[in-house]
């Protein structure tokens, strides 16, 4: 009773007691608040832990579903990139025949054919040259009723007259059978080509429209050089078929001898009466 009436008389006089109490009691405080925390901060590594792997888990499963589908717009952009030189290569100057497919090639063979998806019916005839929007693939060798058979420039038989692209050398491009090319001079003496040279069709012959890509140089030879062949068969899918260069000239080499002379006369002929 006395120690509480003195606390409601004079509340300050123990307050010295309850400071050397405080301070008696401080250390094992801080002993358990140090306890506290470090447990605290364990339990939440651990949390921490599990929740950074399961994040790293989903970032890697995100990472991965991205990759695919770059992946996939990247094969889309190529896929509308080589229709879109498809266009442009049927919006050409020259007037297609037909628009085909190759639908399977010779693989076992020492000979180079292809077949193509488009045959008499789609007005495709012997002769006439096959392209893709990298170059010159080949020409008609057979024709069926929907079905052709190409002759591709890597092919033994295969000869196409060329030219150098930037100047006007001129070659013969024949097939290797092993998917290049060899290229011949005609002018034979101080060999000009280098690597890197790409040549084209020359348009001699009056089968090949000229200006078309053929082959990269890749290696030098003492009568020309080795080239590979810029349209590879087995990359292209869609084909162009155009009309022979020069097909009347085709047509004429094939008429009996003074045909076309007699021809001639009797529209200049004809052309004197009126």
């Amino acid at each position: 009773m006395l120690l509480l009436a003195i606390s409601l008389w004079r509340p300050e006089t123990f307050n010295g007691l309850r400071s050397m109490a405080s301070d008696a009691a401080a250390p094992v405080g801080e002993v358990g608040a140090a306890g506290r925390v470090g447990s605290r901060n364990f339990f939440e590594a651990i949390a921490g832990y599990y929740n950074a792997g399961s994040k790293n888990a989903e970032l890697e499963e995100e990472i991965r579903i991205a990759r695919v589908r770059l992946a996939e717009a990247r094969a889309l952009e190529q896929e509308n990139e080589r229709l879109r030189a498809v266009l442009q290569l049927v919006e050409g100057d020259v007037e297609p025949v037909t628009t085909a497919r190759l639908i399977g090639s010779t693989s076992s063979s020492a000979r180079r054919f292809a077949f193509l998806s488009a045959g008499r019916r789609d007005g495709v005839a012997p002769g006439m040259p096959v392209t893709s929007p990298l170059g010159l693939v080949g020409r008609v060798l057979e024709v069926g009723a929907n079905t052709s058979r190409v002759l591709l420039l890597t092919d033994t038989d295969s000869v196409v007259p060329v030219r150098r692209a930037t100047d006007n050398t001129v070659a013969f491009a024949e097939g290797r059978a092993d998917g290049s090319l060899r290229i011949r001079l005609i002018n034979l003496g101080i060999n000009p080509l280098k690597e890197g040279d790409i040549f084209v069709t020359s348009g001699a012959g009056g089968l090949f429209h000229p200006g078309t890509a053929v082959a990269m140089v890749t290696e030098v030879t003492d009568d020309g050089a080795i080239g590979q062949l810029l349209s590879n068969p087995a990359a292209t899918d869609v084909v162009i078929v155009k009309p022979i260069w020069q097909g009347n000239v085709v047509t004429d080499m094939d008429a009996p001898l003074g045909s076309v002379d007699s021809e001639g006369d009797e529209s200049s002929s004809s052309q004197d009466e009126e």
